[in-house]
């Protein structure tokens, strides 16, 4: 079927080359489909932000470790000052200079803190690695998708033929009933059944066509080409590495799928979070260093309306006396996050695994689907030669010979569906394994 579908494209298109360049045909497989969903999907390009905002927030957290430099200045009214003796009985006021100014620049440096800014650098670049994991994940599911409404179009195309060819031989059959109702051999009624069968035809190619073109508009978008693109499949029907045992495909899934390795990523992001925590038991060690200068001067008498400025430098020491009951508290939060995290590998697993194995079952069950339902529309097409030999022969009614094309369209149309979902099935486990 495929075979005659490439040869009749082929002479289409040559044919009538302006025709189909005009429509912008691109003949396609299933990996070209899903390269270019990698290169031009909308999602992914959202999904990639992810990373380089990631990036970024390593690229602030290391601003930790630059100094700190504050920049200060005050303006003020500096009211004049009243002395008052002890027993509050006298006062006596003394006049200040009114106008006062103040100006300083400090700079901090963080020299140790239980190796805090190193460990949050470190935790920023898991976070990246877990948003490029995620990207890989949405890649698969984009994959998955452009490649099912591939195989839906190349189902689809399957289906018209199968619908044409039936209907040339419907065609065929009303020419020889027409003939029959002329010899007088049938009656009206006979006629009309096989043209009643033929508009059948036509609507079910009808709404194929309809279908077709839904499908290749949306599939179009998605890969970042012209709307009005004619996508026509190309893959090979055969099955693929059929042969190979649901062990190859487990191996394959626990090393490659993006949700296992996410979900282990998450347990080094416990371990660190916890490594962070119990930095919180360390003191703080600290550089500083500044120069203040500030008018007047009020620690003489008369005040002078003049600048004192200053200089110092030096290191600091501190210690959170509360972390000492605090920080336990955390890190038994964190450990139980951590725990939490190996549980949810476990169970990722699991997932990972049944899926493969209903992938890889689904994907044999196909396979022999499709030999049965070969078989079938083998039965089906000499079911429909015999009826039609005694059709001709008057021994046997339209009726007869119109269940016969029945069936036979039937067993034609789930045989090409089946072919299809082999190819689907197959597509699936890879997805299950995280290779697609």
């Amino acid at each position: 079927m495929t075979k005659n579908i490439k040869t009749a494209l082929s002479v289409l298109i040559a044919a009538f080359p302006a025709l189909f360049f005009s429509q912008q045909v691109k003949q396609l497989t299933a990996g070209e489909i899903a390269e270019l969903a990698v290169q031009n999907h909308q999602q992914l390009k959202v999904s990639a932000q992810n990373i380089d905002i990631a990036k970024q927030n390593i690229n602030v957290v290391k601003l930790q470790k630059l100094p700190t430099i504050t920049a200060s200045t005050s303006q003020f009214y500096l009211g004049d000052a009243v002395a008052i003796d002890k027993d509050f009985s006298n006062s006596t006021k003394i006049p200040m200079p009114h106008y006062g100014s103040s100006y300083a620049v400090q700079a901090t440096q963080l020299i140790f803190k239980g190796g805090l800014v190193n460990k949050s650098v470190e935790m920023a670049g898991l976070r990246e690695q877990l948003s490029e994991l995620d990207l890989e994940k949405n890649k698969q599911e984009v994959k998955f998708l452009v490649i099912s409404n591939y195989l839906d179009i190349y189902k689809i195309i399957n289906q018209e033929e199968v619908f044409q060819n039936n209907k040339k031989l419907a065609q065929e059959r009303l020419k020889n009933v027409q003939k029959f109702y002329q010899q007088g051999m049938v009656t009206r009624n006979e006629v009309i059944r096989g043209e009643l069968a033929i508009k059948n035809l036509d609507q079910g190619i009808l709404t194929l066509t309809n279908n077709k073109k839904i499908l290749n508009y949306n599939l179009s978008i998605a890969l970042g080409l012209s709307s009005d693109t004619e996508i026509i499949p190309t893959e090979s029907l055969e099955n693929k590495e059929s042969g190979i045992g649901m062990d190859y495909y487990l191996n394959m899934a626990h090393e490659s799928n993006p949700a296992l390795k996410s979900a282990k990523k998450n347990i080094d992001i416990a371990d660190k979070n916890i490594e962070i925590i119990k930095t919180d038991n360390m003191p703080t060690i600290a550089g500083f260093g500044g120069y203040t200068l500030q008018r007047p001067i009020t620690t003489r008498n008369p005040v002078l309306d003049m600048y004192s400025g200053g200089w110092q430098t030096g290191v600091s020491l501190s210690y959170n006396i509360d972390t000492l009951f605090k920080t336990k508290e955390k890190v038994k939060l964190g450990e139980i996050q951590k725990n939490q995290a190996n549980d949810a590998v476990t169970l990722v697993q699991q997932n990972v695994d049944m899926g493969v194995n209903a992938g890889y079952t689904k994907y044999q069950e196909a396979i022999q689907q499709a030999d049965i339902l070969n078989d079938s529309k083998r039965l089906a097409e000499e079911n429909y030669k015999i009826t039609e030999a005694k059709y001709l022969n008057q021994l046997a009614v339209q009726a007869e010979m119109i269940d016969a094309q029945n069936q036979k369209l039937q067993a034609e149309l789930d045989y090409a569906n089946a072919e299809i979902n082999v190819l689907y099935q197959y597509y699936n486990l890879l997805k299950s394994t995280g290779t697609l």
